[in-house]
């Protein structure tokens, strides 16, 4: 299985740049897994899709102020972090720019001295290890300091921090939104629940290796980064009570889907579970526990969209995508959104 068989021609012009400002208002593709058939909706039309006794699975993390600008203590020099993941109490792995200035030993200030990393180890793909120095508490220091580590291919400033939230973020710990989630509102989740269908947080903290290009021919020999994820009790019975009583398991992003993946056995039961995951999913993959999946339109040859084949077939998959650059789809994270049933 090659990478450039998961590559299509997509125009610029079609990344999204900004959020529209009604959430549920995106385009919502319907993309029938077996037959290939494709639909045109609005998201608020994905209830539809949705039946009593389902169970929908949302991935709960919460973005954090990642991107961090500051100087050399020595030279003055520019410096910019992206915080991957606490590896940790107030240490941290982070990609650094220009990384030729972080060698081990370096000191760096950010807010006038309100904080200090320190440079103590390498880490792979040339990221750096860094310790923190500071004064309070961490998480309020960074929240003054730090930017939202919006991806690469938005150019544009985002006016309000939390449209890159979703609304029912709550544990910290992302460097990037599981984006499939920022088209629900606190009303279409009301009225989700309302129709029967069970709803179940997990929280996968996502890192940048999610959006990072294969860069193998081979995508056997590509190596997914892990990430941290955590089932809770409650979740696990919702998703287990789904499957056993002959309904949908539907989940919420690649993220939800992985974290379901990596936590169900080999006996198809949901387990309540913390750890760290690279599960890669791809065509030949056997699902344990997902059987519909809502996602966003993803990058080229990427894993993402290496994993929405594995769910229906490749041939499905990127003629749905040619489709959407024919409709003019807005693509990836702040774009239109699918359901593949």
């Amino acid at each position: 299985m090659k990478t450039s068989d998961f590559y299509f021609d997509l125009p610029e012009e079609l990344i999204a740049q900004v959020p529209i400002l009604d959430r549920s208002s995106s385009k919502l593709m319907v993309l029938d897994k077996e037959t290939g058939e494709i639909e045109h909706k609005t998201f608020k039309n994905v209830i539809d899709y949705l039946n009593p006794g389902d169970c929908l699975v949302l991935n709960n993390t919460r973005v954090i102020p990642a991107r961090l600008i500051g100087e050399k203590v020595d030279t003055g020099g520019k410096i910019e972090f992206l915080l991957l993941k606490r590896t940790e109490e107030d240490t941290w792995q982070a990609l650094v720019k220009p990384g030729k200035r972080a060698k081990i030993g370096t000191k760096f200030s950010f807010g006038n001295g309100k904080l200090i990393g320190e440079v103590v180890g390498l880490a792979e793909e040339g990221s750096r290890i860094i310790k923190f120095h500071y004064e309070g508490i961490f998480e309020e220091v960074l929240d003054e300091l730090g930017n939202m580590p919006l991806p690469p291919y938005i150019t544009e400033r985002l006016e309000e921090r939390e449209r890159y939230q979703t609304v029912y973020s709550k544990h910290n710990g992302s460097a990037a939104a599981p984006t499939a989630g920022l088209h629900f509102t606190e009303e279409l989740l009301q009225q989700i629940k309302d129709k029967g269908v069970d709803i179940a947080f997990v929280t996968l903290h996502v890192g940048l290796g999610t959006f990072r290009p294969v860069k193998v021919d081979d995508v056997l020999e590509h190596e997914m980064h892990s990430e941290y994820y955590m089932v809770d009790k409650e979740a696990a019975q919702k998703i287990n009570n789904a499957k056993k009583n002959g309904h949908n398991v539907v989940c919420v992003g690649t993220t939800s889907c992985r974290t379901v993946e990596s936590a169900t056995n080999e006996d198809g039961i949901i387990e309540e579970t913390s750890g760290w995951t690279n599960i890669f999913i791809y065509p030949g993959y056997k699902f344990k526990m997902v059987d519909k999946l809502i996602t966003n339109f993803h990058l080229p040859e990427s894993t993402l969209i290496m994993l929405v084949s594995a769910l229906s077939s490749k041939e499905n998959v990127l003629n749905a995508y040619e489709t959407a650059v024919k409709e003019r789809y807005r693509f990836f994270s702040f774009g239109d959104a699918m359901i593949v049933k």
